[in-house]
């Protein structure tokens, strides 16, 4: 996926189709978004440069409540394709951190070497 306004206006066009509000404002949002889900509103962090802003769509796509039956089909297959993306990396990085939970399993499970008993030499 290219990273250019191109991609930007389909995100956006997919949260449009599907009845949400896309606002960039300023603010202090820790994620760079705030989601009002009650309202079907979106808000951006306006500083966020278009890979900023892709990345932040991409991120916050699967928590929202989108209408399949309300996408065209260019939309419903580009939706389908970021959840998919989206769900692959979540599972990428549940694996990692079962990796470093089970690395750090092991490496407390080392057993010390003792000094021989050396008893009456």
């Amino acid at each position: 996926m290219k990273y250019n306004q191109a991609t930007l206006n389909k995100i956006e066009k997919i949260l449009d189709e599907g009845e949400y509000v896309v606002r960039y404002e300023r603010g202090t949002f820790q994620s760079g978004y705030c989601i009002l889900e009650a309202k079907k509103v979106v808000v951006l962090n306006k500083f966020l440069d278009v890979e900023g802003r892709i990345n932040t769509l991409l991120d916050l796509i699967p928590q929202l409540n989108i209408n399949l039956d309300l996408l065209t089909h260019e939309s419903q297959k580009l939706y389908d394709e970021l959840r998919k993306k989206a769900a692959a990396l979540a599972l990428e990085a549940a694996q990692k951190n079962d990796a470093k939970a089970n690395e750090a399993e092991v490496k407390d499970e080392v057993p010390t070497e003792e000094a021989p008993n050396v008893e009456g030499v």
